[in-house]
Order: structure tokens, then sequence, then C-alpha cells
């Protein structure tokens, strides 16, 4: 997918995500916000997947564990959804970690629990 593509998607999962925080708000649960934007963004006609794994690899083994990315859009942009007061460092963290493993370029962060969603939608990328 090149670069146009993916900044067309990306606005399309603005959209939906402002479509859902419009329609429930903030205060919910994580998992509330995650099937709602699913919902949404399969009626847009986008492929999305939720809660895929990660599988972890330590130097060259495979560990038995594995990471969940709550969405993964098109088989190229992870979405990390939060309802938390504040995002941390450690949330940007966590998808640029997601991001590496998963040798995807491109990432969202997305706090529901916020009065303007767009306070809440962080870009992150990966070698783009």
């Amino acid at each position: 997918m090149n670069s146009k593509e993916l900044d067309m998607l990306s606005k399309q999962i603005l959209d939906a995500s402002i479509e859902v925080h419009k329609n429930l708000g903030p205060g919910l649960l994580e998992s509330v916000y995650e099937v709602c934007l699913y919902k949404e963004l399969r009626n847009r006609n986008i492929f999305v997947q939720r809660q895929v794994t990660l599988p972890v690899k330590y130097k060259t083994e495979m560990l038995n564990l594995d990471f969940r990315i709550d969405l993964l859009v098109a088989e190229e942009i992870i979405i990390e959804l939060k309802a938390v007061d504040t995002l941390l460092p450690v949330h940007e963290a966590q998808i640029i970690t997601y991001l590496r493993l998963a040798d995807k370029r491109l990432g969202f962060i997305i706090n529901f629990n916020v009065p303007k969603l767009i306070d809440g939608f962080k870009r992150k990328v990966n070698n783009f």
C-alpha cells in the first residue's frame, strides 16, 4: 500500500472514530469502543480484524505467548484503543513496539475517554 492510500485510509479511520465517539461519548470500557469502531469500519467496507495475535520472538526463539492488536485495518494499520484519563508515554511505546514486531508502518492510538476525540487521536509511524 502506498503513502497516498495509507493517508486516505487514515482519514476514514479518524472519521469512523469520531462517529463512534459522537454516538457513545467518553466514559465506557475500551472493549465497547473496539466493537463499535470495528462495526463502523466494516460498515464503510474497510477490511478490519479484531484482536489479532502477534507472536513474540526473543532473539531466535518463538515464545509461547502473544500480544493482541486491538484492530488491524487493511492488514496495514494497527489501532490500539484506550479509555484512560491520560495517554502516557508507555502507551506510545506500546504502539511503536507493535509496529516493529508486526513489521507495519502506520499505527494509531485512539483514546476515547476525552471530551473531543481529536485530542485522543495519535498517529505513530515506523519507517514511514
